[in-house]
This record gives C-alpha cells, structure tokens and sequence, in this order.
C-alpha cells in the first residue's frame, strides 16, 4: 500500500496550479468547471482520522493537521487533473481493472482483513480507495502510452509535464484556507504557515 501512496504522490511533485478565489466559499478547488467541495476533502479528513482511531499506529509514519490537510486536498485535485488527462486521450479504466488491482492489492498485504490497517498506514479514506487505485491505473497507463510514443524517461517526469499542461489549460484554483501554491518547491504552502494569505 506504502508503494501505491508513492506513485500517486510523487506525480504531484512540481505541479502548476494557477492560484486564485475560488468561485464559491463552498469550493476546497476547481479545476476547470469541476468543483471539489469542501465537505469532500473534509470527509477524507474525517474518515482518515476515524479509522486510525481503531488501530494502533505507533509504529507508522503518519501525518496529522496542516499536512494532513494538504495531503487530502492534493490527492482530490491530482485525481481530476488525471481524468482530464483520461478524457483528452479517450482513455478508460474499467470496472474489472479496477477489481482486479483491488484483489492483488489485498493478497499482497495478507487479506482483506488486513486492508483496514493498509490504508490507515497508506493514509487513505476507505471512501477514496476505488479512487486512488483509478488514478495509480491512469497514471500507469498514461506512462504506457507515452513509452509507445518513445518517451524515455522513467522517473515519472514525462507524466508530470503532462499534469503540469492540463492545470494550465483548466486553470485550477485553491480555496485560500488550503493555502497557496509554491511553485519553487512543487507543493501546497498551509495557510497557517503562509502570512500572504489573507484571513
């Protein structure tokens, strides 16, 4: 599960996202005409906290607060960015991929039994988990299709331009309180540690 946390990730490293209000108070982001309201990234919030309540993660590497924040918002905004992506070069994810990579995932961890715990530690809502393994599959699919084309990286950089692209062509834009986006480092600047943004 650390492995499929990773992937998506480290896509995110280096996006461009065009920073302004958003259109509504309700809005955590939008991305082109898609919104993503804020009962969303806070229900991911809530379920990840809610279930690391029932397990004991001395032992894990987890993140809390602000971080956590950002890591929920940018996981909703990366898996809209690869469905534009998707929809630009007609390509689908299907129902049985889906539960193909699902059934894989629970035997490499020992069970589903075990999946309650994996995704704790992966820092993943059960409510988001069929939407992780969509956007790991486009991800994977997309550096496919790129390879087929002759691109030669393998660091993921190639996808990266391409998310890079489509946050330019739909104009993303986060609610404030999320905070702001450095595109020196490649990641979300919190709010509580940015004194531009205004209260």
């Amino acid at each position: 599960m650390n492995n499929v946390k990773k992937i998506v990730a480290s896509l995110g490293a280096g996006l461009l996202l065009v920073l302004t209000g958003c259109s509504s108070s309700n809005s955590a982001a939008t991305i082109g005409k898609t919104e993503i309201p804020i009962a969303t990234v806070q229900g991911t919030i809530d379920q990840i906290l809610k279930e690391r309540a029932k397990v004991d993660t001395a032992d894990m590497n987890i993140v809390a607060g602000a971080e956590l924040n950002t890591n929920a918002i940018r996981f909703h905004v990366i898996s809209v960015l690869f469905d534009d992506i998707a929809e630009k070069i007609s390509l689908e994810i299907k129902d049985s991929e889906l539960a193909a990579r699902k059934a894989d995932i629970i035997l490499q961890i020992g069970g589903e039994d075990r999946l309650p715990i994996s995704l704790v530690g992966a820092q993943i809502a059960p409510k988001d988990f069929s939407r992780y393994l969509r956007t790991v599959l486009l991800a994977e699919k997309i550096g496919e299709a790129l390879k087929a084309q002759g691109d030669p990286s393998t660091d993921g950089s190639a996808i990266q331009k391409l998310l890079v692209a489509m946050a330019k062509e739909k104009k993303v834009k986060i609610n404030p309180r999320y905070g702001t986006w450095d595109y020196e480092s490649g990641n979300i600047t919190p709010a509580a540690d940015n004194a531009t943004v205004k209260k």
